[in-house]
């Protein structure tokens, strides 16, 4: 976990689906982006974009069952408007 750790804080952001990297990022209060399945776990609750845990983290969910196309797409269009993003 020491190494997991140490490679989150080197990044800007961790992207990733629900799985114990994006919870160690929020509580080491990393940027962290979650994609979230259209069912997702009820830590998640409903609804949001934001953790109650994780004040670092955003929410990505699918918006239809099986969809990670248009979720991805929407990762992808913010991830173009960060500072740091190159074309």
């Amino acid at each position: 976990m020491d190494g997991l750790a140490a490679l989150i804080q080197a990044c800007d952001l961790v992207v990733s689906a629900d799985n114990s990297t994006v919870h160690l990022a929020g509580a080491l209060g990393q940027a962290v982006w979650v994609l979230l399945p259209f069912n997702a776990d009820w830590r998640w609750l409903l609804g949001r974009d934001d953790s109650l845990w994780y004040p670092s983290a955003k929410l990505f969910r699918q918006e239809n069952i099986g969809d990670w196309q248009s979720l991805l797409a929407r990762v992808s269009a913010e991830l173009k408007q960060r500072p740091y993003a190159t074309t």
